[in-house]
Order: C-alpha cells, then structure tokens, then sequence
C-alpha cells in the first residue's frame, strides 16, 4: 500500500493573497505532494492548507513552507481574531494511509529538529508527538498568545522548546509541530455581535468546561461582518459528530434568542463523517467543491 500523509498546516496570513499564493506555490512545486483545499480566512488572518503526499515529500514540502512564510511574515505585525504564536503556526502529521501514527510521531521530530536547526524557530511537538506533559495540548502552547509563551520559555524550564533556541524567532515567532488523529475545523455563526455569548456559548459546549467530549471551542469577532462565531475543533467526530455539536450551540444560543446564521467547515473531513442532510441541517455555507478528503485525494495527482 502507498504511504500517504496527511497535514494541515496553518499560516498567519488570511488578507495578502500575493503572499498566500508564494507559499501555496512553495508546496505545489514538490513531487508527489498534492494540496487538496485551502481556506483563507481575512477576519481569522489566517489560512489554512490541506495537503497530501508521500512522506519524504511531504517532510520537504512543510520544511519548505516554513522557510518561505518566514522570509514573508512577519508575525510581531500580525493582528487577527486567531490565537497563533508562529507564521506557521501549527503543522499537523496526520496518518493516512500506509502509515502509523508512532510513523508520524517520527516525521514530526525529523521536521521539528530541521526547523529548529536550519530556520532557528523554537519547535514545540504536540499531541502524540508531545513529550512534556503539561503542553501537549496545542491550546496550552498557544494559551496567552506569543507574548505570554515568550514569558514561559525565560523563566520555566519545563518551557525549553524541544527544537530550536530558547528565545522566540523575531519575524516567525515560534511553532507547533505534532501528529495526531483527524480533526474537524467546525465554525457556527451567530445572528449576533455579542463577543460575550460567544464565549459563553464555547465555554459551555467545550470539554475543558465539562461540555461535549472531543471538543475545543471560542468565541471569536468576524469584524467585517459584525458577527460572531463559536470556532470549533473536534478532535474526534466518534465521539461528537458535526450535528452533534451545532445541536449544543443551537440549544444554548436560542436561550438568548439568538438564531444561527450558517456554519462552515475549514478544510476536509473524512467520509464516516458525513452525511447529505448535513448541507441543510447545519446551513453549512455553500463550498464550490466536495469536502470529502476521500473525494478530493482520488482526484488528486497523488492518487
């Protein structure tokens, strides 16, 4: 069988589209690497690639990612709706097919040492790749924003990146390297502004909170469109389904009268996790393409 990865590979840049298309050019340009969505997102100033490949491509496809953001981006100008400590702030290794997830833990060291080394970004490996338990949750890396992680690594030894110096890179920041199991990026909007019932809202729904199991959740201000937004990562649709989870944000917000607006997946879920009514059940804002990553990978070159 074929060796596939799959990452999603997040970049603090969600308004300069000339900026957006050199990187996405830096990943298209590697053999056997295939980039099968991207979503780009202005208020989140934020993008978000899916991509696919073999896993030697795929080690000098994300390296090569990295070194271009950091000669684009400068992360301490960086203003969006996002937490994000990196301008790439988070690079998943995601097993696909043909591959273990103690495979990805592997490749998530080898690319971690290498932007560390070369690059001299501090590299913080998480989830199953994680070694020190008190960060293996991305949210623990990102939590007070690069300012407050800055802060950590001068003065708490159990903060030493595991790649790279010990000191925040001055234009790239820092980054998040792991490997782990299929994630879903589910956002609803509100048919409101309010930032507080947002943040109510995520508080209530997400596991940290005694909420839905395998949930992660925020509140966040889309500005440009004087709305808000429970900003969801799923981290493993068995346990809560899509429909699951917009069930709990539909229930808690029609407490305060409030309605939803639409919702939308970033990126690609995997097929178990779908199902046609989805489309008008969660008024899923419209996509001009299959969300399926099954779909998108068989029409791919990497096929």
């Amino acid at each position: 069988m074929r060796q596939l990865i799959e990452s999603v590979p997040n970049i603090s840049e969600g308004r300069d589209q000339a900026v957006i298309s050199e990187l996405l050019a830096s990943l298209e340009r590697i053999p056997k690497v295939a980039v099968l969505d991207v979503h780009v997102d202005p208020d989140h100033h934020r993008s978000v690639f899916t991509i696919v490949g073999e896993p030697e491509a795929m080690g000098m496809a994300l390296f090569g990612l990295v070194q271009q953001a950091q000669q684009l981006i400068n992360i301490s100008q960086h203003h969006g709706e996002h937490p994000r400590i990196g301008a790439v702030d988070v690079v998943p290794w995601i097993p696909l097919q043909g591959v273990t997830m103690d495979d990805c833990v592997r490749y998530a060291n080898q690319l971690g040492a290498r932007i560390g080394q070369e690059l001299e970004i501090p590299v913080f490996l998480y989830e199953e790749a994680g070694k020190v338990r008190s960060r293996e949750k991305l949210e623990m890396i990102r939590r007070g924003g690069l300012a407050a992680l800055d802060g950590r690594m001068k003065t708490e030894h159990e903060w030493k990146p595991d790649y790279g110096p010990p000191t925040i890179h001055p234009t790239a920041g820092a980054i998040a390297v792991g490997s782990r199991f299929f994630l879903i990026a589910f956002n609803i909007v509100l048919q409101s502004d309010d930032l507080v019932l947002a943040n109510n809202i995520a508080k209530t729904i997400r596991t940290s909170s005694g909420g839905l199991s395998a949930v992660k959740a925020i509140g966040v201000s889309l500005i440009s469109r004087q709305l808000v937004q429970v900003s969801m990562n799923l981290t493993d649709y068995r346990e809560t389904s899509m429909r699951l989870a917009y069930e709990a944000v539909n229930r808690e917000a029609r407490r305060f009268d409030v309605e939803i607006l639409e919702s939308e997946i970033v990126g690609l879920i995997p097929r178990a996790a779908w199902d046609e009514p989805l489309w008008q059940d969660l008024k899923l804002r419209s996509i001009q393409s299959d969300p399926i990553i099954e779909s998108r990978l068989k029409q791919s070159s990497v096929s």
